[in-house]
């Protein structure tokens, strides 16, 4: 565990070895904000404990998964985000969009996000094809 801990760009960012802008931390977690924000307001919400995904979760992790999503909403009511609304999500592997192999919650707000779409069309998929199945 203590390789994957090296390797892994957000338990350094929680073991504070890597410099990054904090919003949130406790023992158990860390906020801070995204480099490559998708939104006026892009935080990343991460356990410090090193979890590859979400398909990699355990029963014992219920509590902090409670816990990442309860940062979540505080630090939305403390941007202002509360009222308006805002998007939460967390990506699952690599088809899921996961780019950084350790669990974490993009929490994107500050302006009107729309509907959660899915660019079907670009990868060529055919709602046909899975109606045979």
């Amino acid at each position: 565990m203590a390789k994957d801990r090296d390797n892994c760009l957000f338990c350094r960012i929680a073991d504070h070895t890597v410099n990054s802008q904090l919003l949130y931390e406790d023992d158990l977690a860390a906020a801070f904000l995204d480099i490559n924000p998708r939104a006026p307001q892009h935080v990343l919400i991460i356990p410090k404990k090193h979890i590859p995904s979400l398909a990699e979760l355990k029963p014992e992790d219920a509590a902090l998964m409670g816990h990442l999503v309860s940062i979540a909403s505080r630090i939305a009511a403390e941007q202002g985000l509360a009222e308006k609304g805002y998007r939460l999500v967390c990506n699952c592997g690599e088809n899921g969009g996961q780019e950084i192999p350790h669990l974490h919650f993009h929490l994107l707000g500050g302006r009107f996000l729309g509907p959660y779409t899915f660019p079907l069309e670009s990868d060529n998929f055919n709602l046909a094809d899975m109606e045979d199945e």
